[in-house]
């Protein structure tokens, strides 16, 4: 086998286990936290609940470029293979997760999915410099392309996976990774060329990696805890540690661009961006992520909180039958994605990274058009549309990013464009689901107060229940929980015996929740829909406005 062809599989395997990793947790979190016993919606453990689904995005937004700067200089082959030896390992650790452990079981899992976040970013930032490395021009766009489709699709893939194993033993979702990545460490460890670079001993920027990386993480806990109550307010952003990590971590990036001018190698190449191809290409990467991100999770929660349940499915079966749901919008990255590679050999990526925009753009109208409870196969064309939109659009950005650079920062220039793209997904989720929470917060008391009444629950319980933040309704229908069971079993009998028994068999019922919340979800999915098509036009003006050529010196031989 041609080398190339080595490399392309190899990264491509690497790619596909990764991003099903990301998205395998998704929808296995009801099983997750039923296995482990604990109650999501119980005081303190939402925090848990966001650290379990940000956790690994934590971990590779904040560290992506210092891995792409240390496998530059010290070898692209031996961090990528290392990423490989510790996904292994945390996954290994995360197949022992102890039955019925509580929050300490969600625990373990946070801190592995931390290492397991290492080990993919150590992946990430150097399969796609590798390949770049290994094809000549003429087939780059192909090669990624294939390499784009098996990344993203593993996305879609890891829904379906977590629907289909968790159900079963919520084990399977991390014992799955463990047999990909033995076989990718040894695999890459005999397989794959070291470049030959010069060994030259560089020393490591010490100053601009504390201010990055902490930067980063501190505006990343400031985020995620902007998403938790605080006090009477439904989210956090008023929270003095919210506050102070966010302004903190802003200052420390400031600072790092000065200490970056000052250092003699430093660890983020400023000068990178001053390239107007790799500067425009990863900012559009960084837009499509933003629009994108919390959208295809919230359409997650649509299905699996409120559209399967008033379709009869019971809470064991929502998981599975919302990943396959979700097979459309794979199906049209599929299709598109390797078509978008090769057109882009012959004809450039400008048409059609600019046309993947503008059609993901109409999906995203398109959904706005539906109700809570809607008829699946226009569902399931849009989601194609999405899909499709996403194909074309991967493959000519990342070609024409890469192409701006020479081989030598390929590696950090990947670390940059994956931390944009990381960091917009990120952002994403906390803008959207600040944006549906907060609309969730103002309409959804009402919805509740009058449905109570009309049932005949007495009104200390209705004020209570009325009071409870929006966040716990909206995620306890997500995991399959009805958050008024939860309070009731907790009220004095006497209350809850001047509930007439009809009325209790309805609240009690799996489909109440969801029929309660259906309709100020959709007023807050559907103002987060037209941000992101906004977001997704104007990346579409930067992709068309960006020219492409391959900068000199670009090819290296291995």
């Amino acid at each position: 086998m041609q080398y190339k062809w080595t490399v392309l599989a190899n990264t491509t395997m690497g790619g596909l286990m990764a991003s099903i990793n990301a998205t395998i947790i998704l929808i296995s979190l009801p099983s997750i936290f039923r296995g482990l016993n604990v109650n999501p919606v119980a005081s303190g453990n939402f925090t848990l609940l966001l650290w379990v689904i940000l956790g690994y995005m934590v971990v590779t937004a904040s560290l992506l470029v210092t891995f792409g700067r240390l496998s530059d200089d010290h070898g692209r082959k031996r961090f990528y293979t290392l990423g490989f030896a510790i996904f292994a390992a945390a996954s290994i650790a995360l197949s022992f997760t102890p039955y019925n452990s509580g929050t300490s079981g969600v625990l373990f899992i946070i801190i592995f999915r931390l290492v397991q976040g290492v080990g993919g970013g150590f992946i990430m930032v150097n399969s796609t410099a590798l390949l770049t490395d290994a094809f000549p021009d003429n087939e780059r766009g192909k090669a990624l392309g294939t390499n784009q489709v098996a990344f993203l699709a593993g996305s879609f893939i890891g829904l379906v996976a977590g629907g289909l194993l968790a159900p079963f033993d919520f084990h399977l979702i991390f014992i799955v990774n463990i047999p990909f990545a033995v076989l990718g460490a040894f695999w890459s460890y005999f397989k794959l060329k070291e470049e030959k670079t010069s060994r030259k001993k560089v020393k490591l920027d010490i100053k601009g990696n504390l201010t990055l990386s902490g930067g980063l993480i501190l505006i990343a806990l400031g985020f995620t805890y902007a998403l938790s109550p605080y006090k009477s307010n439904a989210l956090g952003w008023f929270n003095p540690w919210v506050i102070a990590s966010l302004v903190i971590g802003l200052a420390l990036i400031v600072s790092f661009v000065f200490v970056e001018k000052k250092v003699k190698n430093p660890l983020f190449k400023l000068g990178l961006l001053k390239n107007i191809q790799f500067a425009f290409s990863s900012l559009a990467l960084f837009l499509s992520a933003l629009a994108r991100g919390a959208v295809m999770f919230l359409v997650i929660i649509w299905l699996q909180g409120v559209y399967l349940p008033l379709h009869g499915f019971t809470i064991a079966q929502t998981p599975f039958w919302a990943g396959v749901y979700m097979i459309p919008l794979m199906v049209g990255f599929i299709a598109f994605g390797p078509i978008s590679g090769v057109l882009t050999d012959k004809f450039g990526g400008r048409i059609f990274s600019t046309g993947g925009l503008l059609i993901s753009a109409l999906g995203l109208f398109l959904l706005t058009l539906f109700s809570a409870s809607f008829s699946y196969i226009p569902f399931a064309i849009v989601l194609f549309i999405i899909g499709a939109g996403n194909g074309l659009f991967a493959a000519p950005n990342t070609k024409r990013a890469m192409d701006a650079l020479e081989w030598r920062d390929r590696g950090v220039g990947n670390g940059i464009r994956t931390t944009f793209a990381n960091v917009g997904q990120m952002i994403s989720m906390v803008i959207f689901f600040t944006i549906a929470i907060t609309i969730f917060s103002l309409t959804l008391p009402s919805i509740m107060s009058s449905q109570l009444i009309s049932l005949g629950v007495p009104s200390g319980i209705t004020s209570q229940l009325s009071a409870v933040p929006a966040s716990s309704f909206l995620f306890s229908a997500f995991l399959g929980i009805n958050p008024i069971s939860t309070f009731l079993s907790a009220v004095p009998a006497n209350l809850v015996s001047q509930i007439p028994a009809k009325s209790l068999t309805i609240l009690n019922s799996s489909s109440f929740i969801p029929k309660v919340i259906s309709s100020p979800f959709m007023q807050g999915l559907r103002t987060a829909l037209y941000i992101g098509i906004i977001i997704l036009i104007i990346a579409a003006i930067l992709s068309a406005f960006t020219k492409h050529k391959v900068v000199s010196g670009a090819e290296k031989v291995l």
